[in-house]
Formats: structure tokens, sequence, C-alpha cells
């Protein structure tokens, strides 16, 4: 059982590590803001989708309201196979003269469209869309999307039932795409930015919970069609983070007073681990004081926060945060520090909720730069750590995961191409940002960094040059070279010593022009601050003994 657990964690990073670099049209067209995406801006989706359960297929249609931001060209819809889209309409504006008064009325243009692999060119020029207006298409499909193999890394529809033969269906697509079951502008670099409704008309009696807030729960015109759940997102959402689940749930309810607020709180559970449920999310509580204290208000006080049990092992969906660790402490029972701090807590219900701030608050515009999801997400887990077990455990729980860290290729990914770099964008993401914390050398000022980070990328997308700069300008440290070699080489740097003549001798090597860090070194009795680079430098060691020792906080290497 263990062995088992291990490959199943080594498989999580590993899936997450992209090492392909011969890239296609269709990684281009997927992972850049090209000719059929960059005139338009999405405002606001509403998805409707039905659910043939026998056949495990899908039908639905979906509004994309959009405003024109450039020169109108063909629009670049996303949907994969085996998915097909039916149809695509626009809604015109036309002056209609009734009895002598002019009436503003709404007409629909069917507008003809080809495929190119998993994308779809809408030709819009039949009707004239001008700069700075809105506008409105509904694209309607039908199809049988996608199953995922190994949810949640290999992503898609989970058809699956729960222990007691009920239906228990989902989906997990990040990585994959919002477009392996509905239409959309998949590019996380634009969010839609007053949210989304997602209606789903499943037959039988089981509950459908999504994101944001309940809008509807109707019986269709056809009982045996089941009923319409509806739920309303009033903030911007990643594409991926868009979801549902379907199965044999009871909840609860509860409030949080927060920064802003009261926050409504849901849980949802599958019936029969009810008693263990309520165990397990009786942290939730904890865990979001600590997050506010650190990084800020949850950012979606409108939408709530849900914790709703799921069949795979979990994802980061905005106010509907999936679980599945099967209510065991640490990762599925295993520690991934090593350290015996992983098993003091959830790790999936802490990582998850993390991205709320980092990933679903601050978006990366390309998923290149996903090191500002997962590097600051997994520094969360640190963040509650410190809350519930102090400073020094967790610290220590951060040091151990830096172990998993694997260096194959950089953590930054090719930009334009849906690479997301290398799975040390989590442990080595977030020894960057524990080294950054080291060098500002004052908690209450890294706090109003996160915090910074938080308010004024409120609701953004950004790129990892925003951030940097935005950390070099509030902590006033020079960070360009340390950026570059911890998110841009896989050279781990090396501190070299020796003591010559009562003289200590050191300097960086593996490591970029200008690279340093501020060190503290140790030999017996004797410390000194130091600030190595890639040039030789020294210091009087009169008193020194020979076994130099330097702070285990930062991710370098030490040899004589």
């Amino acid at each position: 059982m263990k062995f088992s657990k291990t490959i199943l964690i080594t498989l999580w990073y590993l899936l997450l590590a992209n090492t392909t670099f011969a890239y296609t049209r269709q990684d281009t067209l997927r992972g850049s803001n090209g000719a059929g995406r960059n005139w338009w801006d999405v405002q606001r989706y509403e998805l409707s989708v039905r659910f043939d359960t026998a056949n495990k297929s899908i039908d639905g249609n979906v509004d994309i309201a959009f405003k024109v931001t450039g020169q109108p060209q063909k629009l670049q819809i996303d949907l994969q196979d085996p998915l097909i889209i039916d149809s695509v309409w626009i809604e015109t504006k036309a002056i209609l003269n009734f009895k002598g008064r002019e009436v503003i009325g709404s007409k629909w243009l069917n507008l003809p469209f080809q495929k190119e692999g998993n994308v779809w060119w809408v030709d819009v020029s039949a009707h004239t869309l001008k700069v700075d207006s809105n506008y409105t298409i509904v694209v309607h499909y039908h199809g049988s999307p996608r199953i995922a193999k190994m949810p949640p890394w290999e992503g898609g529809f989970i058809w699956t039932k729960d222990s007691t033969g009920k239906p228990w269906i989902a989906v997990a697509c990040q990585g994959l795409g919002a477009s392996s079951w509905w239409p959309c502008k998949d590019y996380q670099g634009d969010e839609p930015d007053n949210g989304m409704d997602v209606l789903i008309t499943f037959p039988g009696n089981s509950t459908v919970v999504g994101n944001g807030e309940p809008i509807a729960a109707a019986v269709t015109e056809k009982p045996r069609d089941g009923h319409t759940w509806g739920w309303r997102v009033t903030n911007p959402i990643n594409t991926y983070d868009a979801t549902f689940y379907i199965g044999d749930y009871i909840s609860w309810e509860d409030t949080l007073m927060g920064e802003k607020g009261k926050l409504n709180l849901s849980y949802y559970a599958l019936r029969h681990n009810e008693q263990k449920a309520r165990r397990q999310f009786a942290v939730v509580k904890q865990m979001l004081h600590c997050f506010e204290y650190w990084m800020g208000p949850y950012p979606f006080y409108e939408d709530g926060y849900k914790l709703v049990e799921a069949p795979y092992l979990g994802m980061e969906h905005q106010s509907a945060v999936a679980y599945g660790n099967q209510y065991k402490m640490g990762y599925l029972g295993s520690d991934r520090s090593s350290t015996g701090v992983g098993l003091l807590f959830d790790f999936i219900i802490v990582h998850e909720s993390g991205h709320e701030w980092f990933g679903n608050n601050i978006t990366a515009v390309d998923i290149a730069d996903n090191w500002l999801h997962e590097g600051f997400t997994t520094y969360t887990e640190v963040l509650f750590a410190e809350c519930a077990l102090g400073k020094e455990k967790a610290f220590a729980y951060c040091r151990g995961e830096w172990k998993n860290i694997r260096n194959d290729v950089p953590v930054t990914g090719a930009y334009g191409v849906q690479d997301d770099g290398s799975s040390d964008k989590y442990d080595k993401g977030s020894a960057v940002v524990h080294m950054l914390r080291m060098m500002i050398n004052n908690d209450e000022k890294f706090r109003q960094l996160l915090r910074g980070l938080n308010k004024d990328f409120y609701h953004k997308t950004v790129t990892s040059k925003e951030v940097e700069a935005y950390i070099e300008k509030f902590t006033g440290l020079e960070l360009k070279a340390f950026f570059e070699q911890y998110l841009h080489t896989t050279n781990i740097p090396q501190l070299e010593w020796y003591i010559k003549k009562k003289q200590l001798y050191y300097r960086f090597t593996n490591a970029v022009a200008g690279f340093t860090l501020p060190l503290e070194v140790k030999s017996g009795n004797r410390k000194a601050s130091v600030k190595p680079t890639t040039e030789w430098q020294s210091i009087p060691w009169k008193r020194g003994g020979f076994n130099l020792s330097v702070s285990e906080d930062f991710l370098i290497g030490v040899k004589p």
C-alpha cells in the first residue's frame, strides 16, 4: 500500500512535467493570444448542458458575451474532439418601425464556421462588429466528451458510481482545458469579467453542485429528463475552474466572519460519508482565517466557499473546491516532506483552497508562468503549518518538500504554445517564495507582500515578469538574476569556499551572471554575514573552524 501511494504521488508530478519540445500548430492555436482571439474580450458565459447517462453524452449551448477590442477577424472557438459544434448564432440589433415609432429589437444571424483540429473558426464578416461594442454569440454543440484516464492529471469526464451504486459524475480539466467539455475561448489570459452561469440538466434524483451560488433547481418540461440545476459565479473565473459535481450528496452550511464580513461556507459529501466529512472539514474555518491573515481577504465573498467530495484527488475549482483525499491526513495518508509534519494536516483541503488566492484570484496569462499558481500555493501549505504548528515545523516541512525537485527542465515553460514547464513549479516554486521571505528577513513585510499581491492584482491575469517587478519594487531587492536562476535554468547554485591564511574565500558557481544571496556562514562559535557572487571574495576568519555551514533555508549546494 505504501509503495502504491509513492507511485501515485510520483506520477502526479511526472505527468505535470512537459518534456515535449516539438510544438504543433494546434499547440500554438491553443496556447497563444492569436489572430482569432486578440480582438475580442469575453465578458460572460452562460452554459447550459443536458446529460444522457445511458450514452455518456451531452448536448447544450453556451452564450458568450464579448466586447470587440480590435479589428475583427475570424473568431476562434475551442472545442475538442470528439465533441461537435452544431451551429453558431450572433445576436444583432435591428431598428424596427412599429406604428411610426422606432423600437430596438433583437434578431439572430446564423454564422458559418470551419473546423481545424480542436479549433472552430467562426466567420463573423456577415455582421458588422464595431470596436468597443458588445455582442453575444450562442454556440450549440453535442457529443461524448473525453473520459478521464487518470484524473485530475489526465483529465476529462469521470463517469462512475459511489460505493452504494449511485451515480457519481464530475469533470477535471486543468491542462486538458475546458474545451474538452464546452465551447469557449480556452485561453488562461481571458477570464469572463462578469462571471458565468452553469445550468446542468440531469436525469434522476442526484444533486448537482457547481461554482458560486445556486440560481435554479426545477423540474424540466419532460420530468423523465430530471432536474435543471443552476449555479452563478459573479466574479471572473478561469475556464478550467468552471465545474460540476453530480452525486448523492448531503450538505450543510456555515458562515465565517472574515475580513470582508460574512462568508458563506457550504460542504458537500456523499451521504454515507457525512460523519467522516464533518470531522475532516472542520479545519476549514481555521485555515481560512490563517490564509486571510497572511494573504488578505478571501477573494470571492460574493460566490461563497464550498468544499465538495469528488471522485478524484482534488482540484482548485473556484468557490467549489474538489476534495478526494479519502478523509486522510497528509497526501492520501503519506507525507510529501518526509518530516512527519505533512501528516498533521489534510494536504488536499489546504493546497486546493490556497489556490483561491494564487491561481484563481491571481492568474497567469500564459500557462508557462503557472509557477505563480503552484509555487505560491505550495507555500500556502507552509503558511497553514505555521499557523497550526509553529514556524519551526513549518520551515522543516517546506525544506522537506525540496527533495522532490527534479531540475529536469526550467520551471517556466515556453510561451505561446501551451507549455506549463516542469513539475518543479510546485516545490522549486515554493522554494523561490521561501527564499524571498528569507531575503526580506521581516515576516511582517513578507506578509504585506503577499497581501499586496492579492490586492493589487485582485481578479487579474498577470505575467511572471509583472509579479517579479512588483516584488522587486516592494522589497527594494535586486532580484533579476535570482528569478533568472531559479525559474529559467535547471542549475542549483553551488557555494564554493576554502580557508587560507586566516581568510575565508567564497563564491558561487553554477550560477548566472549577477547572482547573489545574503547568507550567514557558521563554523564553531564563529559566524558572519556574506553576499557571495560568482567572483571570489574573502573575509577575515582568524578564529573560525574548518567545517563551514550555511542556512538550510536557501536552495543551494555547498562544497569546500
